[in-house]
């Protein structure tokens, strides 16, 4: 239910009826709805910490840390909705223990960074600090990516129809160009297709920046996440890789 009507179809009654029951089953087995939405978040990190945990250890921890934050971005694409659902879009508090499960998820990132550290790759730093910093870059791209404002061109017209210098819709200014007329260069959003591929391109590019950021050399870091992304990619074409990867 949730992976096809997204967060708002979460409710006692829907649910009771997807299951054949009342909603006292609800409340008889989960104390209520906050208690269903903490469950469902503790699966959807439970699914994200499999994900990762796929990914093996080699002998390059920098693009180790670049294939986790791939399965990362395919884990949330793959299930979006579910995804929204784990960073608070059922409107339901998270207690401590529940953002506690969520951060210990990124353990497996923080021991490829410390790797990193340790191999004489990234600076000396507090890991954990660094697997922050990479869970904002990671988490906001495909936040963005999720709610279709990646890349976030802007259109030639604000919301009031008014033109970027403030230009009216009666064409003064503009050249001898119609009422309504897009001015040469004005940029739309891309669809969801090319936002997933500007996406993608980004991250390899983020991600390099994020290494050369943490003391990694530049040859170096386009190497490893070279590496990574190269390898997601023939993963994609055996069935079992990034398959929102370039968009597709």
């Amino acid at each position: 239910m949730l992976a096809e009507e997204g967060p708002g179809a979460l409710s006692a009654r829907s649910l009771a009826r997807a299951a054949g029951t009342s909603t006292m089953a609800v409340y008889t087995h989960f104390g209520g709805m906050p208690a269903v939405v903490r469950a469902i978040i503790h699966e959807g990190f439970a699914r994200l910490a499999a994900e990762l945990a796929r990914v093996p250890a080699t002998d390059d921890a920098v693009a180790d840390c670049a294939a986790l934050a791939l399965a990362y971005r395919r884990a949330a694409h793959r299930a979006p909705h579910l995804y929204r659902v784990m960073f608070g879009a059922a409107g339901v508090e998270q207690s401590g223990e529940d953002r506690a499960i969520g951060a210990y998820t990124l353990r497996v990132a923080r021991d490829s960074i410390a790797r990193c550290i340790e191999s004489g790759r990234f600076r000396a730093a507090e890991p954990w600090e660094l697997t922050r910093q990479s869970w904002c870059l990671v988490h906001g791209l495909v936040s963005l990516e999720l709610a279709g404002f990646y890349p976030g061109r802007p259109a030639a017209e604000g919301p009031d129809g008014e033109g970027r210098s403030g230009e009216g819709r009666s064409g003064e200014g503009q050249s001898g160009e119609g009422a309504g007329a897009e001015r040469p260069g004005a940029e739309r959003p891309d669809g969801a297709g090319a936002g997933r591929a500007a996406g993608y391109a980004d991250l390899r590019r983020f991600l390099v920046g994020f290494a050369v950021g943490a003391g990694d050399r530049l040859d170096r870091a386009e190497a490893s996440v070279g590496r990574a992304f190269r390898e997601s990619e023939v993963q994609q074409l055996d069935g079992d890789g990034d398959d929102v990867a370039r968009g597709e």
